[in-house]
């Protein structure tokens, strides 16, 4: 089992700036790939940024340029920088891990909002 217990949300105005953190615990040390989803109210979740364990990094077009994930593998936390943001950025950000072996396992934090008002 893995927990992952986000910390970091708020609420800022747009161009504003804030850090998400996702610290790790539990049985780490199968953990694949961690990163971040968002849900939009009245939209599905999707993709903000993943970072992979050799630190490869994927973000969706909405945030590329904007959005930062990094990890620090030592306090098994990973980070998401949110700069310049919009209102459509308005949403709660999800953290996420996945194993693959022995076999897939997801795991997700507990949420945290985000609120840019113009």
């Amino acid at each position: 089992q893995v927990q992952l217990v986000e910390s970091g949300g708020g609420s800022v105005q747009a161009g504003g700036s804030l850090t998400l953190s996702c610290p790790a615990s539990g049985n780490i040390s199968n953990i694949n790939c961690m990163g971040w989803y968002r849900r939009l109210q009245g939209k599905q979740r999707e993709m903000v940024a993943i970072i992979e364990a050799s630190g490869t990094t994927t973000y969706a077009d909405s945030v590329k340029g904007r959005f930062t994930i990094s990890k620090d593998a030592a306090k098994n936390t990973i980070f998401l920088q949110l700069t310049t943001q919009k209102p459509e950025d308005t949403a709660i950000y999800d953290c996420f891990a996945d194993e693959l072996d022995p076999e897939y396992e997801n795991y997700w934090s507990q949420g945290t909002q985000v609120t840019v008002s113009s």
